[in-house]
């Protein structure tokens, strides 16, 4: 389930108080005054409770049965042991959601979860908690929480597992005079959990914004899925607490042991758009900004002080978040240089003289905001005998305004006014634009709209498996781990590595396996041939840190050498590590690049989020100098390329005085094989390609280890169910035939399509395209065509038809379900010149298909009733035909899917 029947617990028309009370009178108390405080104008009834009128508006009753209304919501405060009998007995009266309440965290055993769920199952009716302090929706007067104080009338919505953060979080915003839509203490999430309440957020119109306090994710996939369909419509910022009890368990590569899930949730989060915070106040501050003000295109923030010291520290804070100083335009330097206090030498920060008046603020203010080279500008004022505090926020106002105006990109303009309460911010308060008490939060919230921005751009990628022109031998790799599974292995030998990365397309530095000291003497031989040095590696499945243990010898120059070297290991290894499986010694020839940087890709295996990509700095040190960045696979190329530039190694192969520049398009479809490798083989566990040298002419993995372990079953809808994004379902790549005899291939929609679409759409006419947006469309912007091409498969399908063999969309059609995954809206377009030859026809035939393989029961859509030759279609397909009772121009159609023929008649 997700959001069916949360209604009742948002808008409930009335409600029960459900015993006996097992708290104490003193809960039972709060709780009604709590009611009788929030105004519910609902019918509320009191079972098996201490009579308790709430101003005469309670009715006292006996048992269940006696309630002489059909409650919506019920607060349940009885033993767990009787919560079964009671859910049945409210389910069969009508109730649609219980909240099962307690002033603490109430744990309740799995055999009494299971029976209540299974008794609430018949009815649909919603349980939230057990181990909940309840639910309060301040504008329909519902206050029915055991919280520390009164919910705010406001537009934030806050959702929390804890009670304590409950409590702290509405004693925090009562004190800040901060308000909310509703508020929803989750306790044992044992059916609602924080996805179904991000998807009933999601399309409240009462809520501006969602705050989430969050400690772990039962089901990744539909949290993910849930909270980038919130993010695409509104803010959603994450709390997220636990991190410091989390113990890593038994590591066995690089990967595995810098993947610690605090990390991981960091990369999940992003991936879905979210912006994460530290604490409450920043919560409250990060929404505040980001609902506020437009995201910002870039980290380059200008800085206008009244001080240098002020200047100093706001950009000192700037470079310890991740932000930039921006480098202003020569035009706007030079504007500004006779503006600068004397002595000052640099453009930005800017600091004006402490006599300046105000106007002289505005005036910088605006010359900044128009810099091309300007992402946001950030103010800076303190209170002193010659500044007039509440002139500069009237001047700073006024200057955004005027830079406001117009179809340009509208930048963030924020201020700090240190001074102590209250501060003059009336008129920044009425133009919109934040003001802080220190420069150190006005960065803080800076470095917010550029997360924001940035997960943003991450929202809805959920990318192609592979780039175009990529293939691999995805069947002979599989083949491979499956044997060394069979054979009781739960790491692959050398030789298995270099096949496996060979069918992905991964070079790797060649190397030779010997068993014995003569025997790699005599591979030396052959290799020196070859190369003027050899590396020598010590291969053991229970030592995979070689470095650790010195099992790595470099820059031997001969057979003799090699063999000395290969005895001494041995021997060394074998008194320390007396019981440890020896394989082999590995020989590789030596790689030597003189502008050759070390980096490390892995992957490690998230016991909630599956598996997890990581690229950073590599080396022996990798897990030491902590430069690593992770990420969910799948990825395509734009979103390996943002993995890279989250490093600090990033700068390095960026190139830099004669060094040149790596070829980072190499690494990037690296990472893109490498993530494949995950979709691929669930067998894979953990993953080393560490180091891999990356250079001007590509990228050469020196040492790689794989650990594997048989994958587990998972139930669900997709195959690939471990990974946390469905990937691109390359199993729907098929091709159809029209009436007319021609083909078309068909394959799913991909976000690299944007610029197909945009000239499919150049070839249908406006009066088409009328027909399927039910309004003249006269801009294909950027933004309405990620919405088209950016998919959740777990939620939504479209199907290009494309002329075979080439790139050309001929038309698309595409379904998209709701929360619940029982109902599917579809809308379908083609080409205008290519009706008649029956691709409507395949399309909607095959988006059925689709939607009967994936359990969707019902497809429904909007047809202009002007659109005769859709609405002929839908009926041939057995669609059923009403009148929307919204608009007589839009006629609803409607398909259970079970009844729909494969056989129908083709109208045309």
């Amino acid at each position: 389930m997700t959001i069916r029947n949360l209604e009742a617990l948002f808008r409930p028309t009335s409600l029960a108080v459900v015993g006996p009370d097992r708290f104490g009178d003193e809960v039972l108390e709060l709780l009604l005054s709590r009611l009788a405080g929030g105004g519910f104008a609902g019918d509320m009834a009191a079972v098996a409770c201490p009579p308790n009128p709430v101003g005469g508006r309670m009715r006292a009753v006996g048992t269940i049965a006696e309630i002489p209304f059909a409650p919506d919501l019920a607060l349940y405060l009885g033993s767990p042991e009787d919560a079964p009998a009671a859910v049945a007995a409210l389910g069969a009266a009508g109730t649609r959601a219980v909240a099962a309440l307690s002033p603490g965290y109430d744990r309740w055993d799995e055999a009494t979860v299971a029976a209540t769920l299974q008794a609430a199952r018949p009815h649909t009716l919603r349980l939230l908690g057990p181990g909940s302090l309840g639910i309060a929706a301040p504008a329909t007067g519902l206050a029915a929480h055991l919280g520390v104080c009164e919910a705010g009338k406001g537009d934030l919505a806050f959702i929390a597992r804890s009670g304590t953060v409950v409590n702290a979080t509405l004693s925090w915003a009562k004190a800040n005079g901060i308000g909310f839509s509703a508020v929803a203490s989750l306790g044992q999430r044992t059916d609602v959990d924080v996805s179904d309440l991000l998807d009933w957020f999601a399309l409240d119109y009462r809520t501006r914004a969602i705050l989430v306090h969050l400690e772990t994710i039962a089901n990744p996939r539909k949290f993910l899925s849930a909270a980038r369909v919130a993010a695409r419509s509104k803010p959603v910022v994450v709390l997220r607490s636990g991190a410091s009890r989390e113990r890593i368990g038994e590591r066995v590569t690089h990967a595995g042991r810098i993947a610690v899930q605090d990390a991981v949730y960091d990369a999940a989060l992003a991936r879905a758009g979210v912006l994460r915070v530290g604490d409450i106040d920043e919560m409250f501050e990060a929404v505040e900004t980001v609902s506020r003000v437009k995201p910002v295109a870039g980290r380059r923030l200008a800085i206008l002080a009244t001080g240098g010291s002020l200047a100093t520290l706001a950009a000192d804070q700037l470079e310890r978040q991740g932000g930039q100083l921006a480098d202003l335009d020569n035009a706007t330097a030079a504007q500004l240089a006779p503006l600068r206090r004397q002595g000052q030498s640099r453009a930005n920060p800017l600091t004006l003289h402490e006599t300046s008046p105000p106007a002289r603020y505005g005036e910088v203010a605006k010359a900044l905001l128009k810099d091309p080279n300007v992402d946001a500008v950030l103010a800076v004022a303190a209170p002193s005998a010659f500044v007039d505090l509440e002139g500069i926020a009237g001047e700073l106002a006024r200057a955004h305004g005027e830079t406001q105006s117009g179809y340009g990109r509208r930048k963030p303009l924020l201020v700090a006014l240190t001074a102590g309460p209250p501060l003059p911010r009336q008129p920044l308060d009425a133009a919109r634009i934040p003001c802080h008490g220190s420069a150190s939060e006005a960065v803080r919230s800076f470095m917010h709209l550029v997360r924001y921005a940035e997960a943003r751009e991450m929202l809805m990628a959920a990318p192609p498996s592979l780039p175009a022109g990529f293939t691999t031998d995805s069947e002979s790799a599989r083949r491979l781990v499956r044997q060394a599974l069979d054979e009781g292995r739960t790491w692959l030998h050398p030789g298995e590595i270099s096949e496996l990365l060979a069918c992905y397309g991964i070079k790797q530095a060649p190397g030779r396996l010997a068993a014995t000291p003569q025997e790699a003497e005599i591979l030396a031989r052959d290799l020196l041939m070859q190369a003027e040095r050899l590396a020598l590696k010590l291969v053991s499945p229970q030592l995979p840190f070689k470095s650790d243990v010195g099992g790595v010898v470099l820059d031997l120059a001969s057979p003799e050498a090699v063999r000395i070297a290969a005895a001494t290991l041995l021997e060394r290894i074998g008194t320390a590590h007396p019981t440890a499986e020896i394989t082999g010694i590995l020989l590789q020839p030596m790689v030597r690049s003189a502008s050759g940087t070390e980096i490390f890709i892995g992957l490690a295996d998230d016991p909630g989020f599956g598996p997890v990509l990581l690229f950073g700095h590599g080396g022996t040190g990798v897990e030491v100098m902590g430069d690593v960045a992770l990420a969910l696979p799948p990825l395509d190329l734009n979103l390996a390329q943002a993995l890279i530039r989250q490093t600090r190694v990033s700068r390095l192969l960026a190139g830099f005085r004669n060094r040149p520049a790596a070829d980072l398009d190499a690494i990037a479809l690296t990472l893109v094989k490498v993530a494949q490798i995950a979709v691929d083989l669930p067998e894979v566990r953990e993953l080393d390609l560490n180091p891999l040298v990356a250079d001007a002419r590509g990228v050469t993995a020196l040492d790689a280890r794989i650990a594997l372990r048989e994958p587990e079953v998972h139930r669900g809808r997709h195959p690939t169910s471990r990974l946390a994004i469905a990937p691109y379902p390359k199993e729907w790549e098929k091709q159809l035939q029209l009436k007319d005899g021609s083909t078309v291939d068909i394959r799913p929609v991909r976000p690299e399509d944007e610029e197909r679409y945009r000239r499919f759409f150049e070839k249908v006419s406006p009066h088409d395209l009328r027909l399927r947006f039910f309004a003249p469309v006269k801009e294909f912007n950027h933004a309405f065509m990620q919405r088209l091409v950016q998919l959740d498969y777990s939620r939504a399908m479209a199907f290009a038809a494309l002329t075979p063999g080439t790139d050309e969309i001929l038309g698309v059609v595409r379904l998209h379900a709701d929360p619940d995954h029982r109902t599917g809206e579809y809308a379908i377009i083609v080409q205008s010149d290519l009706k008649g030859r029956g691709l409507g026809w395949a399309l909607m035939q095959l988006i059925i298909d689709y939607a009967r393989s994936d359990g969707i029961e019902t497809i429904t859509g909007e047809v202009l009733k002007e659109n005769t030759t859709m609405l002929a279609m839908c009926t041939a397909l057995g669609f059923t035909v009403k009148s929307s009772v919204d608009d007589d121009a839009i006629a609803k159609v409607t398909l259970p899917v079970a009844s729909a023929s494969e056989g129908s008649r083709d109208p045309a």
